[in-house]
């Protein structure tokens, strides 16, 4: 079966007006000339802009039994960062860059790689100005860090957005569950001193049953290059915001190339149902305690979609060391990596060394 053709996710969108790049822009929500300031909307599939039933799930056993052939793939140019192996995706006239992730400076090479296309896109809704304003924010917030960091992490780095790989799963389970129910029985008995007090005792039921679980949309970030601390930390995600995947979305961004393959991403989704199953079991056993001896779980109808989520990075290098800011570019949520100045923890220590002297010593008075 000959493959399906797919965009180039950064090739040239050129303005109707004057000829110049066309890029999406956040605050406008369209895609915008940088030349003469034409303005025109992305072109959709006949469902609708943000018609989420446009996005297609795709099987995941088919997928993973013949990927080229039945899952549509994408070619990209991908250079990897020699520090922290992030693998974003370049463009033809990229030669050299500094990874947006750590700060690094890379020389772009010429590999080629084919991937599962995305099949959806969030696109970004904050501005670089509106995720420097909730990086400052949250930089007002930081106890103990240096005095210069804020006016050098705000005022000398841009942010750079990133669309971030994630993989979605879906898929129906039935688990049939062997357990134990305990029930709490709390009686009066002699305390051996004349008095009474209580005494519970817990006795077991062996029970069985099944519980059956839909999962639609588990989430499983699909890069290495940000600590999952930060990516978890962002989240929740409103994705009924996907649009179906369109290479204009992209213009002007940068977009990571997954690093977590398919199969992979699916373990992590499989614990995350079997954690989810077995909370489930043991609501469904009920009684005070719960004990599972053995769960069979049967899965089926597994779908899975690539999608891209949109993130503001800012990486900079501050007294020999990188640090990272991220952004969510849907929600403005932020997490980051920080210093810490050892002057003002001294100070601190030593403020609160003297407060508990003068605290000791008011007592002592008062004491006496």
């Amino acid at each position: 079966m000959p493959k399906a053709k797919t965009d180039q996710p950064h090739r040239r969108f050129p303005c109707t007006a004057c000829g110049g790049d066309m890029r999406w822009t956040p605050q406008a929500g369209a895609m915008v000339c940088a030349h003469c300031g034409a303005q025109s909307s992305v072109e959709m599939p006949a469902q609708g802009p943000w018609d989420v039933t446009a996005i297609r799930e795709q099987d995941y056993r088919t997928a993973l039994r013949a990927s080229r052939e039945t899952a549509q793939e994408v070619e990209t140019r991908v250079s990897t960062c020699p520090n922290c192996a992030a693998r974003v995706e370049v463009s033809d006239t990229d030669h050299a860059l500094e990874c947006p992730f750590c700060a690094t400076p890379v020389v772009v090479g010429s590999g080629a790689h084919r991937q599962i296309k995305p099949q959806a896109v969030l696109p970004f809704t904050l501005t670089e100005r509106e995720a420097h304003r909730a990086m400052e924010h949250w930089l007002k917030g930081l106890w103990f860090a240096p005095n210069g960091l804020k006016k050098y992490a705000s005022a000398s780095r841009q942010m750079e957005g990133i669309y971030t790989p994630y993989w979605t799963y879906d898929a129906k389970t039935a688990s049939q569950y062997r357990g134990q129910r305990g029930t709490d029985h709390t009686t009066s008995v002699s305390d051996g001193k004349g008095g009474r007090r209580s005494s519970t005792t817990t006795t077991w039921r062996r029970v069985t049953g099944q519980v059956r679980l839909a999962f639609d949309d588990l989430l499983v970030l699909a890069s290495e290059s940000l600590p999952k601390r930060f990516t978890d930390t962002l989240a929740p995600w409103d994705l009924t915001a996907l649009a179906p995947y369109q290479p204009e979305f992209l213009s002007g961004f940068r977009a990571e190339a997954y690093s977590i393959d398919l199969e992979t991403g699916m373990e992590e989704a499989r614990a995350r149902m079997d954690q989810a199953i077995r909370a489930a079991i043991r609501r469904d056993i009920g009684g005070d305690h719960q004990r599972i001896d053995h769960v069979d779980t049967e899965i089926w109808d597994v779908t899975f979609k690539h999608i891209l989520l949109p993130v503001w990075v800012s990486a900079y290098r501050y007294g020999g060391k990188s640090y990272r800011f991220v952004v969510n570019g849907q929600t403005g949520k932020v997490m980051g990596e920080r210093p810490y100045s050892a002057i003002k923890i001294a100070i601190a220590l030593i403020l609160a060394a003297l407060l508990a002297l003068g605290l000791g010593y008011v007592y002592d008075g008062y004491i006496r």
